[in-house]
């Protein structure tokens, strides 16, 4: 039975690809445990598998030590060097504890450990091989589908397509042949596990490596891809060569080569175009086929306005947006469009919102201005109407108060400093009706004659006036 395990071994490990050293590790390891279990001891055991005649040896190992504490895993020195005169103090020894009917044992525990290595060996060597293909494109054949899942076979694993990796408009019969794009390869305790894609980014870029032998060679690049997959796509490539045309070579002659991806995708959409370092050049070129006026652009928010013609704006735009949106995510700009005509009129209220507050912040100087005279002009004045107007009391003379006011406006006039102003009359208060009547029409005269020296009149000019009345009079 033994050789016939030897010879075992040897042939998985041809057919299987698995190693017999690692399957004899492992063996050697569940035998051990199987003795322990079966035999109710604890001692320090091994076990030898002879590969060459297929025998199975059981050790137990102990210790030399001078005074022996645990028979089961310590020996004397005494005992030891009857064995052999060699063993010193921290010598290991073994002694051979093989029962006679664990080849029964063995050979349950060899079966088991064969079957579980045989699993683990073959997931391993699945997802080695498949780890490889992640990010990559693979050929499959759909088996089967159910309600979640759409089950494509690789070769030695069977592969997930889910609902959101499918594309909208395809259909999917068993036994179609298709290319996927191997998106996720995971090592789970079932076994290996690979989910691919139709619809992810790359598989573009793998069909046209495919496809495009020079960017297979890396002389033309594609820096970036937009896709909303079965509709449309827009690819941006640049060459490394200047002899070169990216956009011509992805196309290939008469669209030949654009178009055998196109053929693979079901019809959906290819437009290439080329990038540029200058992210405006990049943004007209991107909007294609809308012709682009200008490009302004807001860096703090990393977007930028699109100027196109009145009668571009619905092709700049595209069926649902779908151009101006397959452009932003190509360029990575955030994208506004305005026709020339909402430009200009854009512009127009904003020099007319300009003006305005222009205007505005004038206004408002003058305001102050006016607000800094006033306060300046403020003082009480002799011929302002509210301090002119006299109080007579019962007896027709002004009182105390209206008498102090005309004093004390008449002590700041600075025409004649240090000459009195006033005569008895005006200090003391004394002013009949008639006086002060003819003060305030000759205030009002000086008034509506429009003279600035109305304000700053002396109070000897009244006095004057005043005089020459009832001179007249007599």
């Amino acid at each position: 039975m033994s050789k016939e395990l030897a010879a075992a071994l040897e042939t998985l490990e041809k057919e299987k690809g698995i190693s017999k050293e690692i399957v004899i590790d492992a063996l050697e390891a569940a035998l051990v445990s199987a003795y322990k279990r079966n035999y109710g001891t604890s001692q320090n055991v091994e076990v030898i598998f002879d590969e060459e005649n297929g025998d199975i040896t059981v050790n137990q190992v102990k210790e030399v030590v001078e005074d022996v504490y645990d028979s089961q895993l310590e020996v004397s020195l005494e005992e030891a060097r009857e064995r052999n005169k060699a063993y010193e103090v921290g010598d290991k020894i073994k002694f051979e504890v093989t029962p006679k009917n664990f080849g029964r044992i063995a050979a349950q525990t060899a079966k088991q450990v064969i079957m579980q290595r045989m699993r683990e060996a073959e997931r391993s060597i699945i997802y080695n091989e498949y780890i490889a293909y992640a990010d990559d494109l693979m050929t499959g054949t759909v088996e089967r589908q159910d309600s979640k899942f759409i089950y494509v076979n690789l070769g030695k694993v069977e592969a997930v397509l889910s609902k959101r990796d499918q594309i909208e408009n395809e259909t999917y019969a068993t036994h179609d042949r298709i290319k996927v794009y191997v998106s996720n390869v995971e090592n789970s305790t079932k076994g290996p596990q690979v989910f691919v894609s139709r619809t992810h980014p790359n598989l573009i870029k793998r069909l046209f490596e495919q496809e495009v032998p020079e960017i297979y060679d890396g002389i033309v690049e594609i820096v970036s891809i937009a896709r909303e997959a079965g509709d449309r796509s827009k690819i941006a490539v640049t060459s490394k060569d200047e002899n070169v045309d990216p956009v011509g070579t992805c196309v290939g002659p008469k669209g030949t080569r654009v178009q055998a991806i196109v053929n693979e995708l079901n019809g959906e959409n290819m437009d290439i175009v080329e990038w540029d370092k200058d992210p405006a050049v990049f943004i007209k070129n991107a909007l294609n086929p809308a012709q682009v006026v200008d490009v302004q652009f807001d860096k703090n928010q990393h977007s930028c306005v699109i100027v196109v013609p009145d009668y571009q704006l619905s092709l700049a735009i595209g069926k649902r947006g779908q151009n101006v949106r397959l452009a932003a995510k190509l360029t990575g700009f955030k994208i506004d469009i305005k026709s020339e005509s909402d430009m200009e009129a854009m512009e127009e209220q904003a020099v007319e919102l300009e003006e305005d507050s222009f205007f505005d912040a004038l206004n408002e100087g003058e305001e102050t201005a006016e607000q800094e005279v006033d306060q300046l002009t403020d003082a009480p004045s002799l011929f302002e109407e509210e301090e002119t107007v006299e109080e007579l009391d019962d007896e027709g003379t002004t009182s105390t108060d209206d008498a102090s006011v005309f004093a004390e406006a008449g002590s700041q006039t600075d025409d004649q400093p240090g000459e009195p102003v006033m005569d008895t009359d005006f200090q003391t208060g004394e002013l009949n009706p008639d006086e002060a009547e003819d003060l305030i029409e000759f205030a009002e005269e000086r008034d509506n004659s429009g003279e600035e020296e109305a304000v700053d009149a002396t109070i000897e000019e009244i006095d004057e006036a005043t005089f020459s009345e009832d001179e007249s009079e007599d």
